[in-house]
């Protein structure tokens, strides 16, 4: 198993949530998860319930069998203030440079250096060892930018070892590089069966595959439930309208002569049945599309009463079924 489990996928499919169960459902029989988030936006906190997360690594959940997770949000600055210290013991001097604003400068406007920063934080997090010599946790899994980002995010060290040929920062770079380019990372997409996210996912894989960064798994999230399969749907279009009509008088939706309640219900259900054919058959060709990537596939259930707590240790159960712990 991946020690690095990067999660994306284009805006709307809920790459958060996806990561945040994946995180839970890692984190059992006793392992320990580290969650992390790089975007600012606290999503993580929402899901959880819990209040906004500091810039320090907290327990946020307990996972069945009793593994832990916990969460940490990375702030680009405090995370170039760490780098400062543990290569060039700035210390206070550190302190300073922040205060007269170069921290934020450096965050913000030299090329790359918050994406170094952020999947340096990461990589860290994946190869600390405690005092008897063991990983502090066992799996990180980072809720990472979209997939149109993605390949630029992960890829920024590459970019930045090579113009810094020597010293402390080329040698970081490339030890964040070998992490992520390494059997220990493992790149996961979210996607829905939709069109723009589908071509979106395929564009990235191959921008990933292109750039030699470990693809993983590809997670399709919020699927409807399966009310017809093709057969049915044949069935409904090869019956006559009259027999319809008739099956629902049976059904005690009034009479079956011309013009009553039955007779009026049959147009509606059959727009009904239309509709849900032509989102059949789209959702069909996404799969397919999917399918063509040869990469494992998984399914998570839309959940119509929303997303709360309990719906995102059902969703962690959900991916444990299909493998993913």
């Amino acid at each position: 198993m991946s020690r690095l489990q990067v999660v994306s996928g284009k805006g709307g499919t809920g790459k958060t949530t996806v990561a945040a169960a994946l995180a839970l459902a890692l984190a059992t029989e006793g392992k320990r998860t580290l969650l992390v988030e790089v975007e600012g936006r606290q999503g993580i906190a929402q899901l959880f319930e819990t209040e906004a997360l500091p810039y320090e690594e907290r327990k946020i959940a307990v996972a069945p069998g009793g593994g832990e997770v916990f969460a940490l949000a990375i702030d680009p600055e405090r995370a170039l203030l760490d780098y400062l210290q543990m290569f060039y013991k700035l210390g206070s001097a550190g302190r300073a440079l922040k205060k007269l604003g170069a921290i934020d400068f450096a965050t913000t406007i030299a090329p790359g250096v918050r994406d170094v920063l952020l999947t340096g934080k990461a990589c860290e997090a994946v190869r600390r060892k405690d005092g008897r010599g063991r990983f502090a946790y066992d799996v990180v899994v980072m809720d990472a930018p979209p997939t149109g980002r993605i390949t630029r995010f992960l890829n920024v060290n590459d970019e930045v070892a090579g113009l810094a040929k020597i010293g402390p920062i080329h040698n970081q770079a490339q030890a964040v590089m070998r992490v992520l380019k390494s059997p220990q990372t493992a790149v996961h997409l979210v996607t829905l069966l939709e069109e723009m996210p589908v071509q979106e996912t395929v564009d990235g894989i191959a921008e990933l595959r292109a750039a030699r960064l470990p693809v993983g798994r590809v997670i399709v999230n919020m699927v409807r439930p399966e009310l017809l399969d093709a057969a049915d749907l044949e069935s409904v279009r090869a019956t006559p309208r009259s027999a319809l009509a008739r099956t629902l008088s049976g059904a005690g939706l009034g009479g079956a002569r011309r013009g009553g309640h039955a007779e009026r219900l049959v147009d509606p259900l059959l727009q009904q049945a239309e509709e849900y054919a032509e989102r059949f058959a789209l959702e069909q060709e996404q799969r397919a599309e999917l399918g063509r990537l040869e990469l494992p596939l998984h399914e998570m259930p839309l959940l119509t009463d929303g997303m709360d707590l309990a719906g995102l240790y059902e969703l962690a159960t959900e991916l444990r079924k299909q493998g993913m712990s």
